[in-house]
């Protein structure tokens, strides 16, 4: 199983640190960076090959490689998203399909979480081809990837949705099991081929819509922020410390 990070975002709300840099190298702990901290959680997890999908200011990434590498004994793959500043990322998981495929711990780019994330979804009954991470404490508003269920199975996932409605949010945080990887590939063809603007969790929903079972593992009571805008990224700062 591999380790993957989905870092091709161009993250406009967070200017003028992405001028020049991808969300996911925008530094929240002295240096350490929202990448650094989600490559030193999956070598933690003992994933030690991780593909990073870059592609809005890709050569940063590329020019701290090696650093990135040695700094947390990871050896890294990095796949090139040619319409990252143009689509959203449905397409830009798709890319990672011929990796996937040998089974792989996706986190988000732009998540700083604490390493029980991983652990949670990597110690999990094996109920499901994918698994998806979700706060199920955390009070919701509009913003939010939104997810209800139906007994274990994912039902909705989407932004589109009553908070008051809602189990929980997916945290950008998945277990993809080998045997889901052809069907997941298709799937979020058939979503960006209908909206390049939508995400690959509408790829998830695609699925389902197929009658395939996607389970969630809660992660109970946990500091973690997804980094959209300067707000969230005083927050990120405040709790990175202490992971």
């Amino acid at each position: 199983m591999l380790g993957m990070v989905l870092a091709a975002g161009a993250g406009r709300r967070l200017r003028p640190y992405t001028d020049t840099l991808p969300k996911a190298l925008v530094p929240v702990d002295g240096e350490t960076t929202i990448m650094d901290i989600s490559l030193r959680n999956l070598a933690e997890v003992d994933l030690r090959e991780v593909v990073v999908v870059v592609g809005y200011a890709a050569q940063a990434v590329h020019e701290r490689k090696d650093a990135l590498e040695k700094r947390h004994g990871v050896k890294l793959t990095l796949v090139h998203n040619d319409k990252a500043e143009e689509w959203n990322n449905a397409y830009s998981l798709w890319c990672a399909r011929d990796y996937f495929a040998q089974g792989a711990l996706l986190v988000n780019g732009d998540t700083v979480h604490p390493v029980s994330i991983e652990k949670t979804l990597l110690s999990a009954p094996e109920t499901s081809d994918i698994l998806l991470a979700v706060d199920n404490v955390k009070r919701l508003a509009d913003e939010e990837m939104k997810v209800t269920l139906d007994g274990p199975d994912l039902k909705r996932i989407t932004k589109l949705m009553d908070p008051a409605t809602a189990y929980g949010e997916y945290i950008g945080a998945t277990l993809i099991r080998p045997g889901a990887a052809g069907r997941l590939a298709d799937a979020l063809q058939a979503t960006f081929e209908r909206d390049p603007q939508l995400y690959y969790e509408d790829g998830y929903q695609e699925m389902v819509a197929r009658g395939e079972r996607i389970h969630v593992a809660p992660i109970g009571e946990v500091d973690w922020v997804e980094v959209d805008n300067h707000d969230d990224l005083a927050k990120a700062r405040t709790i990175a410390v202490r992971y």
